[in-house]
């Protein structure tokens, strides 16, 4: 279905680890999801949408419970992507025969009408000669949430990123804070002081400034369920990404890379005025405890916490323990305003 000439449609928690908290639930989020039906059985509604940003053509997908509905408004949830695969694998995976992976079935049957895009370079994005580093991605955002707030007629909505996707969302709600209601911010690095891999990432600093693209092949796909040294995620994950990832071909861009290893910190924590939630993993080895700590002192906004979730590593999505990460953001979206008077 074509809805005009720049944009086209095809319809289509061991229990939370509340390891840092610091405020209160300062107020509520432009609307609550307790009262959706949360069954299984409930048929989900999917659609592929694109956005321009100048030249370029960017691929959003959604899923809600049931086709949208002009008269039905639902709470808003955008899942940005990461550095080494795209929206549909990091939040729509299917993993056959080991249960659900999928953040955006989960959050649409918890009520939210839920969105992910592939960033420029990225899955089925357009491919360019740009490195898509994290300012450019602030750029697809904007481009992207001017499709969402067309189709939902929502001015407002709640993001959630994860590792690089997490300095992308933090970035967009310093530049758009009208956009923003609630942020999340999964295995999110800051100044990057005391990773070891990042650390060991920017020993090809070099290499990042000279070459716009990295290589990305199975093993590479594989060590990102490794490196932090536990048993955290279920082999077969990484073999399913990889076959997904893999159809898109064997570089990805370097730009989340370079500025990571050499422009951190890219977020100002006294500039994100949205309520926030970080989220990291007891074994991360990019997101360290002192460098969130830090951040969370910094931000301006009293509706503020830090969970620890307890033996999970750096790529919550797909951790054993992925129920943890699914309580406690559908817990910080779901909050109850403070009284008054």
């Amino acid at each position: 279905m074509t809805q005009d000439t720049n944009f086209a449609r095809r319809t289509f928690l061991k229990g939370t680890g509340l390891g840092v908290g610091f405020g209160l639930f300062g107020r509520c989020a432009s609307a609550l999801a307790q009262n959706v039906p949360t069954d299984a059985t409930t048929p989900l509604w999917s659609g592929e949408y694109w956005a321009k940003k100048g030249e370029v053509s960017l691929y959003l997908y959604r899923k809600r419970l049931g086709q949208p509905d002009a008269n039905e408004k639902r709470p808003v949830l955008f899942f940005v992507h990461g550095s080494s695969i795209s929206g549909r694998s990091s939040f729509d995976l299917a993993v056959p025969g080991q249960g659900e992976y999928s953040l955006m079935n989960v959050f649409a049957r918890y009520g939210f009408d839920v969105w992910t895009m592939d960033h420029e370079n990225y899955g089925r994005s357009a491919r360019t000669s740009g490195n898509s580093d994290i300012a450019s991605g602030v750029e697809d955002l904007a481009a992207a949430t001017d499709v969402v707030m067309r189709e939902t007629g929502q001015a407002r909505m709640h993001f959630a990123g994860t590792s690089s996707g997490a300095i992308r969302a933090g970035a967009f709600a310093m530049k758009h804070p009208e956009r923003v209601d609630r942020l999340v911010l999964g295995a999110f690095t800051y100044t990057g002081e005391g990773s070891p891999t990042l650390q060991k990432r920017a020993e090809q600093t070099a290499f990042y400034r000279a070459n716009n693209r990295r290589k990305r092949d199975r093993a590479m796909i594989r060590s990102i369920f490794t490196r932090d040294g536990a048993d955290t995620t279920d082999p077969a994950v990484a073999e399913a990404l990889a076959d997904y990832e893999l159809q898109f071909g064997n570089e990805v861009p370097t730009g989340t890379y370079l500025d990571m290893t050499a422009n951190l910190p890219l977020v100002d924590p006294a500039k994100v005025k949205a309520p926030v939630l970080l989220i990291r993993g007891e074994h991360d080895g990019i997101a360290t405890l002192d460098d969130l700590v830090s951040f969370l002192k910094k931000l301006p906004n009293g509706d503020r916490q830090l969970t620890i979730l307890p033996g999970a590593a750096h790529s919550l999505t797909f951790d054993r323990n992925r129920y943890r990460f699914w309580h406690a953001i559908n817990a910080f979206l779901n909050v109850t305003p403070l009284a008054k008077g």
